[in-house]
């Protein structure tokens, strides 16, 4: 989701961004994603937004925003989010959070007939599909009734390919050849190189556009919701927001992954600190139990 770091020229094919023009893209883009775009980014908004540009006869960024801004949801400003976002994600990316989830949260409560689970910042699906593997892993076939994903983005270009579920070999690098083997069809002929991950697998997860700081659809309760390496990125006050909303959709008892860099420390979450990144919303839930063996010990107290 955030913008990531580049060193480029500060101009890029002919096209240059007047400081007036960056403050306005640098607000909406505040206002539509929650991310604070500073000075120093003047260079990569250039490089993402000339293609647009030239492909939609732009003659300046103040005609192209005014198109953008025309319909908050049309097909122009669902390509300056994709423009403007960038989805850095891998296959069992901070491998711990899975093993905890598995052991205190699929198998506590491998009794119940469904386990609803969020995975909030899907990107190009690498996060669901190996919450969808590991669940199988950890509860056989009675993964594929009881574990229901729900994975959103924001963008609607990375969703497309989310729901794809192809990706060339070297995207599933950390995967196992067993892993491999089980949970994905291996491309032959033009798609070699490539591997397609197996239907089953594919079912467990549903894909939705959604914006974390817009008002929430009616969705969940969930036992799990993993937000992960997005709020470091927001501001104070917009990581408050989208703590709150997702904590409204828990279930008592449940819990809240973030990344490994992030926390929720400084913020009124009202949610208990279980481990580094491990947040368990207060009450009994469906898995009742899960969190007493833990304790109580604070954030700061780590």
């Amino acid at each position: 989701m955030p913008l990531p770091e580049l060193a480029s020229p500060e101009m890029v094919g002919g096209l240059r961004i007047p400081e007036a023009d960056f403050r306005e893209i640098c607000a909406l883009v505040q206002q539509r994603l929650g991310i604070e775009l500073r000075t120093g980014k003047e260079s990569l908004v250039t490089l993402r937004l000339a293609e647009p540009m030239r492909r939609g006869g732009f003659r300046t960024v103040q005609e192209y925003l005014q198109a953008v801004k025309r319909d908050p949801n049309g097909p122009a400003m669902l390509e300056f989010i994709d423009c403007l976002t960038t989805n850095h994600t891998s296959f069992l990316r901070e491998s711990s959070h899975f093993e905890f989830w598995q052991q205190e949260v699929l198998l506590v409560q491998k009794h119940r007939p469904e386990q609803p689970v969020w995975c909030a910042a899907s990107s190009s699906g690498e996060e669901p599909y190996t919450m969808a593997m590991c669940a199988v892993e950890a509860l056989g076939e009675a993964a594929y009734r009881q574990v229901r994903i729900l994975a959103t983005d924001i963008s609607p270009g990375i969703l497309e390919q989310a729901q794809r579920a192809v990706y060339r070999e070297e995207r599933l690098e950390p995967v196992s050849e067993a892993w491999r083997r089980r949970f994905f069809l291996r491309g032959e002929g033009k798609w070699q190189g490539y591997f397609r991950v197996k239907p089953e697998i594919k079912q467990m997860v549903e894909f939705r556009r959604l914006n974390l700081i817009e008002p929430l659809p009616p969705i969940g309760p969930f036992s799990s919701i993993f937000c992960r390496n997005v709020m470091i990125y927001f501001n104070s006050a917009t990581r408050g927001l989208v703590v709150d909303q997702m904590r409204g959709r828990l279930e008592p008892g449940g819990y809240l992954f973030v990344g490994h860099a992030e926390s929720l420390n400084g913020l009124d979450s009202k949610m208990e600190y279980v481990k580094p990144s491990v947040y368990r919303l207060a009450g009994l839930g469906a898995g009742a139990g899960t969190g007493t063996r833990m304790g109580r010990k604070t954030e700061e107290q780590t």
